[in-house]
């Protein structure tokens, strides 16, 4: 192996007779150069995407959230709340009660989300931090902050207590509608606050008092559309889960925040899975010039696997020398990419190179795995290249030289 491995090493380093030959082997390491930084900067921005949404939703989604396994409500018998705020890991408890609300304001209608919560909410969730104007609505105080686009779509304004937001919500109950008038119940409420937390809260989604919103929808005290949880740092989430599942038994399903946002995940994971192939399919075409290259060099130095054979080096070890030569240039130059790209995603976390919007850098992470995934794809491809290219010398080619 040593003799083999040394030669190769010496083919690396030194400059081929014809100048073509260093040109396109030069050609060849820079592309692999290239399409490993790009596979591995691409991967860092999708890991930092995925973080960002992370950091987005974390403001209004919970650690856990309970939703009835049937029905619109949940029931809390006596002793299931004290129940399970009492379980170890568990921060803090929230009780939430969310409607489809018609709204009007000043001749203007609008469909959205009201969403009463209780004084353990804002420990749960941090959607206060997005309120730009006003304040969050008080407990005990018939006042709603709304979203963004909402105030926008209705012209409505902060504290105007001279012309209040009408709510209407649906009756509970089962059975037809006789009288559409009689179908809602509404009650009118002071607008507290404006919060931006995203478009798709912004368009729809407005938060109340549960008191206000459950003498609206007439729900008993131990009524709730959901229970949302904060769990404590370095909790086993799933030691939680079978604790909740005892206390409420089948009457309740449990999600986490990646739960929460399935579809959205689904889909960051199939654009990033889709990319990593797209970027591989440029590194296999990157690997074609590659092999060319080799064979050229093997072309080129048929004088020297003349003098080799001469010196009784076999069959095997002439192929082992070009492969281990291949070898390098990959392993090299799969180093050299992935250098780069470290220094370009470092450079784009501290100096945010590229930005969404004026005050928004794209984001980016550096991830060992992705590291290790962009090396091992590399350098798998790079090796099966660097086989076949030495493959290519034959005993027809060698007795050709001889």
């Amino acid at each position: 192996m040593r003799f083999p491995l040394y030669i190769a090493k010496r083919y690396l380093f030194s400059k081929s007779g014809t100048n073509a030959i260093n040109i396109i082997t030069l050609i060849s390491i820079i592309s692999i150069i290239i399409g490993t930084a790009v596979l591995f900067i691409v991967l860092s921005a999708f890991s930092g995407l995925k973080d960002f949404n992370v950091a987005v939703t974390s403001i209004v989604d919970p650690d856990l959230k309970l939703l009835p396994s049937s029905g619109k409500t949940i029931t809390l018998l006596d002793g299931q709340q004290k129940a399970i705020t009492d379980l170890e890991g568990i921060a803090y408890v929230s009780k939430v009660i969310e409607e489809r609300a018609y709204l009007e304001y000043d001749g203007k209608t609008h469909l959205a989300f009201i969403k009463g919560v209780d004084e353990n909410y804002l420990k749960v969730n941090n959607v206060d931090t997005t309120i730009f104007a006003g304040k969050w609505p008080s407990i005990d105080e018939p006042e709603v902050a709304i979203g963004y686009g909402i105030r926008r779509r209705l012209s409505l304004g902060i504290s105007d207590y001279g012309n209040l937001l009408k709510i209407m919500v649906p009756k509970p109950g089962t059975g037809q509608i006789t009288d559409p008038s009689q179908a809602f119940s509404s009650s009118s409420a002071v607008a507290s606050g404006i919060f931006q937390a995203g478009e798709s809260l912004d368009n729809d989604h407005l938060f109340t008092n549960i008191d206000f919103i459950g003498r609206l929808l007439d729900y008993p005290v131990n009524t709730v559309s959901t229970l949302e949880i904060k769990l404590n740092p370095n909790v086993a989430e799933e030691n939680i889960r079978s604790s909740i599942k005892e206390i409420f038994g089948d009457t309740i399903i449990i999600k986490n925040r990646t739960e929460l946002n399935d579809a959205l995940y689904k889909m960051l994971n199939t654009e990033n899975l889709a990319l990593y192939f797209i970027c591989t399919l440029v590194l296999i075409i990157a690997l074609f010039s590659f092999i060319g290259s080799i064979i050229m060099i093997i072309i080129d130095k048929r004088k020297h696997i003349k003098t080799l054979s001469d010196l009784g080096a076999t069959l095997a070890e002439i192929r082992r020398t070009f492969f281990y030569q291949g070898a390098l240039m990959i392993v090299i130059g799969g180093a050299l990419g992935i250098l780069i790209g470290v220094i370009i995603v470092f450079l784009q976390q501290q100096f945010s190179l590229v930005r969404i919007t004026a005050s928004l850098a794209y984001p980016v992470k550096f991830e060992i795995t992705n590291l290790f995934l962009v090396y091992t794809t590399i350098f798998v491809l790079g090796i099966l290249a660097a086989k076949l290219a030495s493959s290519r010398i034959n005993k027809r080619f060698l007795y050709n030289n001889l």
